[in-house]
């Protein structure tokens, strides 16, 4: 295999997808848990309830990797495809844009869901009968991860089917 600037266009657009947000994930989960982990040293019967909101930050990690794994395969990198048919300069490059919604949106949304998530914490705390209330303002926020990802995704198939 030979490594062009086309493959390293997509080894880069997959190892930021899957860095990023995977780091937003990992720091937006770790926020949630902090709090989590206050609430329940004074009522552990609320950990089923704080869990939820920690978990919910996570799911950016996973759209990135998503992200990763779909570009490595549509560029013909995964599979072996990738022998008989080298990504050109313009197509890796095109590849690459594909993956910046998810770059972008994916750490970003991670740590503002924990933001939200953090403060669902505190609602546990105070008046756990109305978690649902705080998974609502958390999962808003999910709203935007979900599209950056659908964004990406569909370019990336779009992408694949041109011929560059």
């Amino acid at each position: 295999m030979t490594i062009s600037t086309g493959l390293i266009f997509v080894l880069a657009g997959a190892a930021l997808s899957a860095a990023l947000p995977g780091f937003g994930s990992a720091k937006a989960t770790g926020m949630v848990g902090e709090a989590a982990a206050g609430v329940i040293t004074e009522d552990p019967s609320k950990f089923g309830k704080v869990l939820i909101m920690q978990v919910l930050p996570g799911t950016q990690g996973l759209y990135g990797f998503l992200t990763a794994i779909l570009l490595l395969s549509y560029s013909g990198v995964l599979g072996g495809g990738f022998s008989e048919n080298p990504v050109s300069i313009e197509k890796g490059l095109a590849f690459f844009c594909a993956c910046l919604p998810i770059i972008i949106v994916g750490p970003l949304s991670a740590i503002a869901q924990a933001k939200a998530a953090v403060g669902g914490v505190g609602i546990v705390a105070k008046n756990p009968d109305q978690s649902g209330k705080g998974i609502i303002f958390a999962a808003m926020v999910e709203t935007y991860a979900v599209l950056a990802l659908l964004v990406s995704l569909l370019a990336i198939i779009q992408i694949n089917g041109i011929a560059l």
